[in-house]
């Protein structure tokens, strides 16, 4: 990109906010998103980030990138990957933005070594509500922001630049698929995986795994290599999450580390199977340009604008759904417990499992309890994030029946949610969950006239 495009999509995105009238709420002009809950249509303009979308530049010797704000994790890892880096983390889509990730949180198979991609942000420069950018370190005047930020969803500022460290990749990830015959087993098998950095002998360098019931599961351990060899392709007719399945042990695959980083990006997991992409027949009909996240969430946000599923549900004789678009985490030791109770009562399948720790040394000037006050996060601890991406008949009279219930269950196991779908908290369960005593602080310091959007008011009111 950069440093005179960069400063020209800086220029752009203030003046942009200065078009934006006094008292109106200042949000994005993006016209996509990752988020899964609907919102109120904005009646003004919003803030043009579209000279915030690529890397500014790569230091092979740091090991560090600048970014621009809105730049894809697809982008970054085009522009990091020749010189064998990567993010330290790199969520599972390719249309997550790095800004996205930080303010709303990702996760990925390295998250049980990495953390989460905010962990790996050294600095970033952020617009706040007031108009102004400024720099946040764990260090300066406006560290409690820079430690703030995290799942603040835009609430308190955008992100313009981030400076992040990167790791060295090989050329290869070879994985095993490891089949696990109980619950507790998967569990059991994660935790020593978690700790031990190994499995049978071999260094695990990134682990996830997928529930297809609770007699079928599966842990995918990969492990980055530079030798040379044959590798698969889930780029076209192959799918990544059935060429985990067999009936028993442990088998054995290859992909480059490209391919692996987006392996779940062709089918969106296999949320594609409700658009037919995964009949054979229709596949082979498909473009294979269109096998990709950024495709689908086009086709689903048809979906919001029509309500197209509910009509053919109609057409059918159907209930209209309830979206059940989620991920949860919760300690690791009450994964068997949570998976035991949604697959009894949850008709969604299959889910993806990612572990996740905080990143050892803590940065200086954290909280040594809760580091990242506005996300519930022990340090030394390990969770597990539960991914589950579909729909269930509505309740009559009770909107969000199933979600209530997921979030009443998560909260009971001592764990929480990601809010980037439907959330329905009381106020004061949503601040005690999500540090509402810090995010007030924050918000009467960075957006006093609050010409931004309220947390509460974006996660639960839809606003």
């Amino acid at each position: 990109m950069g440093a005179q495009a960069f400063d020209e999509g800086v220029a752009t995105l203030l003046t942009s906010y200065r078009a934006i009238p006094p008292g109106a709420t200042v949000r994005l002009a993006k016209k996509t998103s990752n988020l899964f809950r609907k919102r109120a249509e904005n009646p003004h303009p919003g803030l043009d980030v579209s000279g915030l979308d690529r890397v500014i530049s790569v230091d092979k010797a740091a090991k560090t990138a600048d970014v621009a704000g809105m730049c894809t994790y697809e982008n970054l890892v085009a522009a990091t990957l020749p010189y064998g880096l990567a993010p330290k983390v790199v969520p599972q889509l390719k249309t997550i933005t790095l800004g996205g990730a930080v303010t709303g949180l990702g996760i990925e198979s390295t998250s049980f070594r990495n953390g989460l991609p905010h962990e790996s942000v050294l600095e970033i420069d952020i617009l706040t509500g007031g108009g102004e950018i400024i720099t946040a370190t764990p260090t300066n005047e406006h560290a409690d922001l820079f430690f703030g930020f995290p799942n603040s969803y835009g609430t308190l500022g955008y992100s313009v630049r981030l400076r992040i460290e990167l790791e060295e990749v090989a050329p290869y990830v070879a994985l095993r698929h490891v089949r696990c015959g109980r619950l507790t087993d998967l569990q059991e098998t994660m935790a020593q995986v978690v700790v031990d950095g190994s499995y049978d002998g071999e260094r695990v360098d990134y682990l996830d795994g997928v529930v297809f019931t609770a007699e079928e599961s599966y842990l995918t351990l990969g492990r980055q290599t530079d030798e040379p060899g044959p590798v698969s392709d889930y780029t076209g007719m192959n799918i990544f999450y059935r060429s985990i399945q067999h009936p028993s042990g442990v088998t054995r695959d290859r992909m480059t580390i490209h391919d692996y980083l987006w392996r779940w990006d062709t089918d969106w997991f296999w949320c594609s199977r409700a658009f037919g992409a995964q009949n054979p027949r229709i596949r082979r009909l498909w473009p294979k340009k269109l096998l990709r996240s950024s495709f689908y969430w086009k086709l689903i946000a048809l979906d919001h604008r029509y309500n197209i599923g509910d009509k053919l549900n109609a057409r059918k004789g159907e209930p209209p759904s309830e979206r059940v678009v989620q991920d949860i985490e919760v300690p690791i030791e009450n994964t068997t417990a949570y998976l035991e109770w949604f697959l009894q009562n949850v008709p969604i399948e299959p889910i993806w499992l990612c572990p996740l720790r905080l990143r050892e040394p803590a940065l200086p000037n954290s909280d040594a309890t809760r580091p990242w006050p506005l996300y519930p996060l022990e340090p030394r601890r390990t969770y597990v994030n539960a991914g589950f991406w579909s729909a269930v008949p509505v309740t009559p009279g009770d909107p969000g029946h199933t979600n209530k219930l997921i979030e009443r269950t998560v909260a009971d196991l001592d764990g929480h949610k990601s809010l980037y779908s439907e959330s329905f908290y009381a106020p004061d369960e949503f601040d005690e969950l999500y540090g509402g005593e810090n995010y007030r602080l924050l918000k009467k310091r960075y957006d006093p006239q609050g010409r931004l959007l309220d947390l509460y008011a974006k996660a639960v009111k839809r606003q």
